[in-house]
């Protein structure tokens, strides 16, 4: 496949099999397939918005991998499974499921004893899901929207509003995410929560 992949700050590259999948041939610039991925992910944002997800469906992996495919599966054959290879980041790619399951009984018990408020509750799980990296790619796109589920879903507030911004693109914005993100990496988890509702 001809495509252009030049890869910004915090992007995970595909390796040449996950290229492979792309389902739109004529897809040819990096320009292209952002615009074909965010058609894809507006149907999912409005998939999300026709139901009302419980705790239970949205505490699986199930439903972690369904949303990835809601999002992704017109543009991408591998949207909503688990990655193959490992990356730059994220955990190794037979421990996916076992981390992924320990986050989600982490979130269960968050929950139940309200050890955080319900912001950080979600900010907290979006950010795990990043670090666990499931995807070959779109796991930042899959975590923000992730968290808006969380958040509107299981605790009626308004999703959030992640700089107001397109963080798929380079710029001041996605520099500052960046920052956040690495900060929570490093167990400082507020300057995220904060720019999630900037």
């Amino acid at each position: 496949m001809g495509l252009d992949t030049n890869y910004i700050e915090g992007q995970t590259p595909l390796n040449e099999d996950e290229r492979e999948g792309i389902l739109i041939e004529t897809i040819s610039t990096r320009g292209e397939l952002d615009e074909f991925e965010q058609a894809n992910i507006q149907q999912a944002i409005e998939w999300t918005l026709k139901y009302k997800f419980s705790p239970d469906r949205i505490l699986t992996e199930e439903f972690l991998l369904q949303v990835h495919k809601k999002m992704f599966a017109e543009v991408w054959q591998w949207a909503g499974e688990k990655r193959k290879s490992n990356k730059n980041i994220g955990v190794d790619k037979y421990q996916i499921s076992v981390e992924l399951k320990q986050l989600i009984e982490d979130c269960k018990y968050w929950l139940e004893k309200k050890t955080y408020d319900p912001d950080e509750i979600a900010i907290r799980f979006s950010h795990r899901l990043v670090m666990i990296h499931v995807f070959p790619n779109g796991n930042g796109r899959h975590s923000r929207l992730v968290a808006d589920i969380f958040i509107s879903h299981l605790f009626t507030r308004p999703p959030f509003s992640w700089g107001r911004s397109d963080l798929s693109k380079s710029g001041q914005i996605r520099k500052i995410y960046l920052e956040a993100i690495y900060a929570a990496d490093k167990g400082d988890i507020k300057p995220l929560i904060e720019f999630s509702r900037q």
